[in-house]
């Protein structure tokens, strides 16, 4: 099930992104149940600190510790978008860009509080939002 909203909005739109810029952060977020699945799975692995002192005294960074810490840098800023959002359709419009869930899935199973206009203009400020967060990290 895909989210049924145009690729790209009037340029005149407070919360216009690119076509392009949309469907790679889309995308971005799709992939996030793979990088708590990814995260985790590192997280069981490696008990203890980050970091590691070799024979010789030198202190060594643990590359699994690196790599857990770009997965939980990835998941935080999906979240934490969603939840400085809305606190109220925070949960909605994480579940739906993570899942690709549309407005109607929610309506029938969740009973959303909001209409589907309200949810679609919060879910383009997400990508909005999300868009600037990850422009001020590269």
């Amino acid at each position: 099930m895909s989210t049924i909203i145009r690729p790209e909005i009037s340029k005149q739109n407070q919360y216009y992104i690119s076509r392009h810029r949309y469907y790679e952060l889309k995308h971005f977020c799709l992939q996030y149940p793979e990088f708590k699945k990814a995260y985790n799975n590192l997280c069981g692995k490696i008990p203890g600190g980050v970091f590691q002192i070799n024979k010789d005294d030198t202190v060594r960074i643990d590359k699994s510790a690196e790599v857990r810490q770009r997965y939980l840098d990835k998941i935080t800023i999906i979240e934490d978008t969603a939840k400085r959002l809305d606190p109220i359709l925070g949960p909605y419009i994480l579940k739906g860009v993570t899942e690709g869930l549309p407005y109607t899935y929610f309506r029938m199973h969740d009973n959303i509080p909001c209409c589907k206009d309200v949810y679609y203009d919060l879910y383009r400020k997400f990508f909005w939002i999300l868009d600037y967060k990850k422009r001020q990290i590269a």
